[in-house]
């Protein structure tokens, strides 16, 4: 027998409005109350009408998260930040990747105006505001990374990856690295060209040599084909900068090849700290972005946004540090 609201409320003794206020988490409700709630809820195995709630108040309980791709170890903590976020409020997450494809990213945004969804965290620098105005014409509050300035319904959260490249070259110079290459993430995400000019700009204060600047896609063995092409050149640098961990891990994976030590002959950095950095061999010494923490900001930013009167867009920041393993150290006497 399917049970209704109201007869969840009247076994409990509450209104059915206290027994919403429960499923939903949108009030403060009495420890006693919520649990008498709860395991009439449990005792009658019932479940929420999610189309009739629709219908009653005209909102959906969805946002949108749209990210590259679902195999990147970069998005795994972010939606586990932004979905216990929403959870935690009463809400459900809608998950769509774009696979870097403008066509499929077209037919994400459509679904998500489809699908009614309350907002939506666009955490993939591949998307600009150009393509997500149709959601922002519906209606919908949209939220970006490192984008910027604030419009009504858009708010942008700033990654500051300025502080931890600045702290990465610190520490190569400190080391005693004088010439560095940069492997660059592709030329069309804007996260990577913001984090290239940085440590360009980075490693030219600190009077660094670039023996060689190179572009990849965020993929191991990409990576590994930079390396090989930085190889080639006439000066081989003593240490590589690398626009993701995904690319670090497939230039450590190419020096080992050519039977060139990390970081006895040359010291590698990453960007992300994955999990993944960890576990290479050597662990790697990268710049560490608190993904988990981003997916929180991003659903914060949404209902900030959506609470607000003029649906006035917000700013947020969000810090990065350099996190120090064994992929660095002095640059080699060979080289």
């Amino acid at each position: 027998m399917a049970y209704t609201m109201r007869e969840v409320a009247k076994r409990a003794g509450v209104s059915p409005a206290t027994v919403s206020r429960v499923l939903n988490r949108t009030k403060d409700i009495s420890p006693e109350t919520e649990k008498r709630v709860l395991d009439t809820v449990k005792r009658l195995n019932y479940y929420k009408n999610v189309h009739a709630r629709r219908l009653s108040t005209g909102k959906s309980d969805l946002f949108g998260l749209i990210i590259s791709e679902i195999v990147n170890p970069y998005f795994p903590e972010l939606i586990r930040g932004f979905q216990t976020a929403a959870w935690d409020r009463g809400y459900d997450l809608l998950l769509c990747n774009t696979e870097y494809n403008l066509s499929r990213a077209h037919s994400v945004v459509r679904r998500l105006i489809e699908n009614d969804v309350r907002g939506v965290a666009v955490m993939t620098a591949s998307l600009g505001k150009d393509l997500t105005a149709e959601l922002v014409a519906a209606g919908i509050g949209v939220v970006f990374c490192n984008l910027g300035p604030t419009e009504t319904l858009v708010s942008n959260i700033t990654i500051d990856y300025q502080r931890g490249i600045s702290e990465a070259i610190e520490h190569a110079s400190s080391l005693g690295h004088k010439r560095a290459a940069v492997i660059a993430g592709p030329e069309a995400n804007r996260t990577a060209v913001t984090i290239k000019q940085s440590l360009v700009a980075g490693l030219k204060a600190h009077s660094f040599k670039l023996s060689a600047m190179t572009e990849s896609n965020y993929r191991i063995d990409a990576g590994a084909g930079a390396v090989r092409a930085i190889l080639a050149q006439p000066q081989v640098p003593s240490v590589i900068f690398c626009g993701s961990d995904l690319i670090a891990i497939g230039a450590m994976s190419a020096l080992e090849e050519a039977g060139i030590s990390v970081p006895g002959d040359i010291s590698v950095i990453g960007i992300d700290d994955i999990s993944f950095a960890f576990l290479a061999r050597p662990p790697l010494t990268t710049i560490s972005v608190p993904r988990e923490r981003l997916g929180a900001i991003a659903f914060e930013a949404l209902e900030k946004m959506l609470k607000l009167k003029r649906r006035k867009g917000v700013d947020f920041y969000l810090e990065t540090e350099l996190i120090i393993r064994k992929s660095t150290a002095p640059p080699g006497r060979g080289r």
